[in-house]
């Protein structure tokens, strides 16, 4: 992959979403699999996203989030060219409206 200094310097943008039960005509699951679907589309749509990972919940426990999404970028500047992206823009706009709650974190390693 590079070395390791190159290495320290990705960055990971983890997101975890709770979603409305019902939204924009839709259930939750049938919601989770067009955000889905979505996110891991602009893997090579968006120049600076290296890798993105979806995973859903399976315990559905009291504190667990409905589904989180992993992305890998280069860098910071990779990550905001990414936030910004006409294409996330569009997936981001549709999980506003069917998502209740939403945590991040971004970290390098």
């Amino acid at each position: 992959m590079g070395t390791e200094k190159e290495m320290m310097d990705l960055l990971k943008h983890i997101v975890f979403w709770r979603f409305l039960d019902n939204a924009e005509g839709h259930t939750k699951q049938e919601n989770m699999d067009i955000v889905k679907d979505g996110l891991l589309s602009l893997v090579g749509r968006v120049p600076s996203l290296i890798s993105a990972e979806i995973g859903q919940d399976v315990l559905h426990s009291g504190m667990s989030f409905d589904m989180c999404l992993i992305c890998t970028f280069e860098d910071l500047g990779g990550m905001l060219e990414y936030r910004d992206h006409p294409e996330h823009v569009k997936v981001a706009g549709y999980i506003a409206k069917v998502k209740s709650e939403r945590a991040v974190i971004d970290y390098n390693y």
